[in-house]
């Protein structure tokens, strides 16, 4: 009797017990997202690709691990671990399968703020070379890396905070003109920083409110002081660099392999340099010693924290959004998913943890990202591959760098943000589809490059919400209630007899980006085929939480809103008549939503549109040209469905 009574409660006990045991696995899989991805690698199919990518990316990541490490006023060795730790931390936790994390322009600029400020270059003087030091550097370059990783502790600390707090929800608000106009305008303040060694040119560092504009009123005031040799070597290296890309980027579909044209450069420089000792003979400035090897893990000064609190929220904010941006743009591209939330956890871990290993401040860069499309990287193994790559430069290479001009590295940086200054052209797009956003671009660059990349960011945010809030209390919401049917069936004369099903819907609210990610969730709830569970939902709780989709009834929420298509064809009808404004992330929903539903076999067509709308979405994507869309009312758009058919009809008998 004691042996049964064991046993019940024994088995009492394990069901009690397994679904919280299955909830574990499944939130470590959701905090480690290797551990989904990694069983699943196929070598076969991934490793080569992958391994290429890695070798190309590996080319980027040194180069620009010296270049963003100058950028932030560190010495150029603290930019190779950069370009290390962060991509590992990044593999293990991130989401993204082509976000290559690493040093980055933004965030090294944001950072170089706070190191100049507490450790100003004037204080070199006041320290001494220590041989017994970190790997044989002075006490003023560990000061400074000190101040760098500090603000890599701090805005680690603060995305981990934020993921904690869920706060990847709230990143709709920053919206995709937003993240444009400030990185674009952080990409010119990274371009005018490198403009004393493209010129050669020795100038203090300014920072601070129009900044910008001082630096170049300073160059223009010591244009006799420029370096004809680095003026030169500048220029040759930006055409070869351009004119190789661009190659590259023309034939890339031909040749297998591109020509790491920014490797070469630097052997090519670095080689010359030596030759003919340009150090000395033409005093021209070069990177110096690399010393070799990583050096034991050392806490940031936590003493420091509170005065480079605002440099660590910039680098949080900046960073994020970012590279955010890029991953959603990956999963968006190769049709996989992206949590907010746990790329806040991924990005903050990848500062907290490398900035005990003497690392700036690290982000997803869209040069590297790129790269990885380019060459075809399947998963983030490639960048575990070019982290092998690094490891072999920090403690083999690296010294080999010592000739590597300045002006030639500052010449592959500016190169490298050729894809962040091409945004301009995005004004002509925001031009055509809402002029609101083209003003909010406009504004928010000017901000940023008025102030920085924090600034504008908060700006842009701050104006596009004010913005929204001023034109939703003026917009009509509108509800049709002559349609009493939700569904339209119009049966066919196919040999199966089946039916051909129009799906009614009507946008009853302004489409803007505050709503159009739930757009798009329950538009695709209603097209999809739910589980079974999720159809066991209360049908009231359904119609209260559904405010912008609103199905074309007597204002009931009919059971049959929430059916999906079946599997044979259907169609789908927007009636847009309660749409009264949009802007751009609207439209590039709408968009998407049409793409989408074009490559499941599903047609739509839109009715009541206005002129502004038709005009947006024409302009924004790639719609079908060859039939229309666009309709003045739904039982017009239902009588082209219906002709259709028949004229389908028709040719399949002629056919028999």
């Amino acid at each position: 009797m004691t042996g049964a009574k064991r046993k019940k409660k024994s088995a009492l006990w394990g069901k009690v017990h397994a679904p919280h045991c299955e909830d574990v696995k499944q939130w470590w899989r959701r905090r480690l997202p290797i551990l989904e991805w990694a069983p699943q690698y196929s070598l076969k199919e991934n490793l080569l690709p992958d391994t290429v990518s890695g070798l190309m990316l590996a080319v980027q990541q040194v180069t620009q691990g010296l270049s963003f490490a100058i950028l932030s006023s560190v010495h150029p060795v603290f930019g190779l671990y950069g370009s290390l730790f962060p991509a590992v931390i990044y593999a293990i936790f991130g989401m993204g399968r082509h976000v290559a994390t690493g040093t980055f322009a933004l965030t090294s600029l944001i950072s170089a703020n706070a190191v100049e400020r507490l450790v100003p270059q004037s204080s070199r003087n006041l320290t001494t070379q220590s041989n017994s030091s970190v790997l044989g550097l002075s006490d003023f370059e560990l000061q400074r890396i000190g101040v760098a990783a500090a603000v890599s502790f701090l805005g680690g600390v603060i995305q981990v905070a934020m993921f904690v707090l869920q706060l990847g929800s709230a990143t709709f608000l920053v919206t995709e003109p937003v993240i444009s106009a400030m990185t674009t305008g952080a990409a010119t303040h990274v371009v005018t920083s490198q403009v004393k060694y493209l010129l050669g040119i020795k100038m203090p560092y300014i920072s601070g409110p129009l900044g910008f504009f001082y630096i170049y009123a300073y160059v223009f005031e010591n244009i006799k002081s420029v370096q004809l040799e680095a003026l030169l070597l500048s220029l040759l290296s930006i055409v070869v660099l351009v004119l190789v890309k661009e190659l590259n980027e023309q034939f890339k579909r031909k040749i297998k392999v591109v020509l790491p044209v920014d490797l070469v450069l630097i052997i090519a420089a670095s080689f010359a340099c030596y030759c003919t000792n340009m150090e000395n003979t033409y005093g021209l400035e070069v990177v110096g010693h690399i010393p070799k090897g990583i050096p034991l893990p050392r806490a940031p000064p936590m003493n420091i924290l509170n005065a480079v609190l605002t440099e660590a929220f910039g680098v949080a904010l900046v960073g994020y959004v970012a590279s955010l941006a890029l991953a959603q743009g990956s999963a968006k591209k190769f049709k996989y998913s992206v949590d907010d939330n746990q790329e806040f956890l991924a990005h903050g871990l990848s500062n907290v943890i490398p900035s005990f290993f003497f690392c700036i401040p690290s982000a997803a860069a869209m040069g590297r990202t790129a790269g990885l499309y380019s060459t075809g990287a399947k998963t983030q193994v490639a960048c575990l591959i070019s982290c092998v790559c690094v490891l072999i430069v920090i403690y083999a290479v690296g010294p080999l760098l010592y000739w590597l001009p300045m002006c030639v590295l500052a010449s592959i940086i500016v190169v490298g943000l050729k894809g962040m200054l091409i945004q301009f052209r995005d004004l002509k797009k925001y031009w055509n589809v809402d002029k609101i956003d083209w003003g909010i671009w406009i504004s928010t660059y000017i901000f940023t490059i008025c102030f920085a990349a924090n600034v504008g960011l908060l700006f842009g945010v701050v104006c596009t919400i004010a913005i929204v809030i001023g034109r939703f209390p003026r917009a009509k919401t509108l509800s049709i209630t002559n349609m009493k049917e939700m569904e339209v069936k119009v049966k066919t004369e196919m040999p199966d007899e089946t039916l051909q099903q129009v799906k009614i819907i009507s946008i009853n609210n302004p489409l803007v980006f505050l709503n159009a990610k739930k757009f798009n969730t329950d538009l695709m709830k209603i097209i999809l085929k739910e589980d079974e569970s999720s159809q066991a939902l209360d049908d009231v709780s359904k119609c209260e939480q559904n405010t912008l989709l609103s199905p074309l009834s007597n204002g009931n929420c009919n059971e049959e809103a929430s059916q999906p298509c079946p599997s044979e064809k259907c169609s789908l009808v927007l009636d847009c008549n309660g749409l009264t404004f949009f802007d751009y992330t609207g439209v590039s929903t709408l968009v998407e939503l049409y793409l989408d539903c074009k490559s499941r076999g599903i047609d739509v067509f839109l009715a009541n549109c206005t002129a502004s709308l038709i005009k947006a979405m024409t302009y924004c994507g790639d719609l079908d040209t060859e039939r229309p869309i666009f309709f003045d009312s739904v039982p017009a758009a239902i009588s082209i469905i219906q002709a259709n058919k028949n004229l389908s009809k028709a040719s399949d008998h002629s056919e028999v």
